[in-house]
């Protein structure tokens, strides 16, 4: 047998899907390529050369030629908020990867008009200042100029949010309105609210305001949902952990997820953690469901992982570089304490949110405290982001067998912690390479929707380049991944953090048939254009979940966009600068809707028509050309 080639460990004989002529990273012990690959009853069957894995076609077989192309296992973010964003990804016009503050402007422009009475224009965070040519926010007046109508509210970071005077009105700020908990209004000279508002030293003032703004129905929560996955699968990925978030209530919230998994639906596995939701009454919440529910119930694409990522209000750091690092509360020992102590009783695994190490030392005291009298052993933890954790609460974590996920906020952050720390600390912000080193499992992810951007290849570029979204240099070789140990970050390594190293993130006979064929070669590409990768074909469970560009004709039926004036139905999701093209004439002659979708020119190419039909089929007139 050939390197990278494997003997059948299933029992069928005969695969439902085969994909040939490929190169495929598979991801196993040996790092090995594969030249093709056999799919069946939901997992792979067969790797190895086109000629063993076409051993096992039959009449019924489906036989793709990759034509050359990379294929890679479908990409697993160990930290996203999936299931929260997925409930108004339909309402969200997203700056992710535009180029331009210009391009910016204009689209919140022609979304402002197409706005209906009694819903806003959000851009809701994903992007930089420093992705932008102009190197710089929009301002106030700007944002005035463009509706003084429509409610338009930008988040930016978690550090602050831009709101026109109508968004102002709408939350109902005044001169007589009181400085929120953690928050500041900022004001003229005359006491009136500009319409910026800052996160100091919390974000609460932005969830309350994000948690104000107008929900998509029932029916329309399904479309959006159902589409932020699909932005999910165009870009590779095919699982997640679900790290829940703010305002997130369970079960409400997990309705809509819950009956697409009924359904049939769901073209992205998750595993979802659940996250507090009462301040003081943290142990409520986790006694409650630590009863009624069990981990890990559910299936292979949508299961209960555990608890976090908040786990006590007053264990939380919020990871604002703009201001000074926050204090946590007295409190924390205690009801930390508490919640942990329960959570080990029950076996119930745990994350939770970590970003300074001044906070990480108070996190291990209560967790060796509490391994002591109820000891973890195997019981899987983890905490997330840990971008200043020190080498001596490295040895802490691995001691108590934890992992640690990290995440590319530091790709838009970056600049803001060089400012305030220097350019010595940044340079092991986080320490990836001594985590791997001292054998921690780590996870990729991105932390998407809010804090930046939900793209995959550009958390891939960051930690092989070391570099920001505006291209500023923070890591030295000493502390970037090669392609290789990158791509494992997305994929056997996130697998970790939800119990599934076994069955997830590799390219082998027996593992869940995930995969992703990508529109270029990864590993060979120049560095700077791995962030401008997507997915041409992108397979779940052995279903084929998106298809573009050559195979256009595997894509399912275009889904609608609902509502009809929805940015996503304009505009999509990430923009690939580098290799956008714009959406056909503002004038066009049926003055319908507009469209403008990334168009990848990778090997075998992939022109504006193929992008279009997989993207939206033959039901948009716009694209018979």
């Amino acid at each position: 047998m050939a390197a990278g080639s494997y003997s059948n460990q299933a029992t069928a004989n005969t695969a439902r899907l085969i994909l040939t002529n490929a190169k495929i990273a598979t991801q196993d012990d040996r790092r090995s390529f594969a030249r093709a690959v056999a799919m069946e009853g939901g997992r792979f069957l067969a790797v190895g050369t086109d000629e063993e894995v076409l051993a096992y076609r039959d009449a019924h077989t489906t036989v793709i030629d990759a034509r050359g192309r990379t294929i890679i296992p479908g990409l697993i973010d160990s930290h996203l908020h999936l299931i929260r964003g997925g409930l108004s990804y339909n309402t969200e016009l997203r700056w992710d990867g535009v180029p331009s503050l210009s391009d910016a402007l204009r689209m919140l422009k022609e979304q402002a008009k197409r706005t209906p009475p009694g819903q806003w224009v959000r851009v809701i965070g994903g992007w930089s200042e420093f992705q932008f040519a102009e190197r710089r926010m929009p301002t106030l007046a700007e944002i005035n100029a463009i509706s003084s109508d429509v409610p338009v509210f930008i988040l930016h970071l978690y550090d602050r949010a831009l709101l026109n005077g109508a968004a102002v009105r709408v939350l109902g700020y005044t001169k007589d309105t009181p400085e929120p908990a953690g928050g500041h209004i900022e004001r003229d000279k005359a006491g009136n609210p500009t319409g910026l508002l800052i996160a100091a030293p919390n974000a609460a003032i932005l969830y309350g305001s994000i948690a104000a703004a107008p929900k998509l129905s029932l029916e329309h929560q399904y479309n959006s949902s159902r589409h932020f996955m699909r932005e999910m699968n165009r870009l590779g990925i095919t699982g997640c952990v679900d790290a829940g978030g703010g305002y997130q209530r369970y079960p409400e919230d997990y309705e809509v997820m819950t009956e697409l998994h009924r359904r049939g639906e769901m073209t992205v596995r998750i595993s979802y953690n659940l996250f507090t939701q009462h301040a003081k009454d943290e142990l409520a919440d986790f006694s409650k469901w630590t009863s009624t529910e069990r981990y890990r119930q559910g299936d292979d694409m949508y299961r209960l992982n555990g608890a976090g990522e908040m786990l006590t209000f007053s264990a939380a750091d919020f990871e604002d570089f703009l201001q000074p690092r926050p204090d946590l509360s007295p409190d924390l020992e205690p009801e930390l304490t508490a919640v942990v102590r329960l959570l080990a009783e029950k076996r119930w695994p745990f994350r939770l949110h970590a970003t300074y190490d001044e906070s990480i030392t108070r996190f291990l005291n209560v967790f060796e405290a509490v391994d002591r009298d109820v000891p973890f052993g195997d019981l899987r933890w983890f905490f997330d982001h840990a971008e200043t954790v020190s080498e001596k609460n490295l040895d802490r974590i691995k001691a108590l067998g934890g992992g640690i996920a990290v995440q590319h906020r530091m790709a838009f952050q970056g600049e803001y912690f060089m400012d305030r720390y220097g350019e010595a600390a940044v340079s092991q912000s986080p320490p990836i390479r001594k985590m791997l080193d001292r054998g921690i499992p780590v996870g990729a992810g991105t932390d998407g929707t809010r804090v930046a951007s939900y793209n995959p290849f550009v958390s891939l570029y960051w930690m092989v380049s070391g570099r920001t979204v505006g291209g500023t240099a923070m890591y030295g070789e000493e502390n970037r991944l090669d392609r290789m140990g990158a791509l494992r970050r997305y994929t056997v390594g996130s697998a970790w953090f939800s119990g599934d190293e076994a069955i997830k993130g590799a390219i082998m006979p027996g593992r869940l048939a995930d995969l992703a064929v990508l529109t270029n070669d990864y590993f060979e590409i120049p560095e700077g254009e791995i962030k401008g990768l997507e997915s041409v074909l992108t397979v779940v469970g052995g279903n084929i979940v998106y298809a573009a560009g050559d195979f256009a004709g595997f894509a399912q039926k275009a889904l609608p966009v609902l509502p009809e004036w929805s940015p996503v139905a304009h505009y999509g999701g990430y923009r690939n600068a580098d290799v956008a093209a714009a959406a056909h004439a503002k004038s066009h002659a049926h003055g319908a809707h507009q469209h403008w979708r990334s168009v990848s020119h990778g090997s075998g190419g992939t022109g504006m028509r193929e992008f279009a039909a997989g993207m939206w089929g033959s039901g948009c007139p716009c694209w018979a050309f």
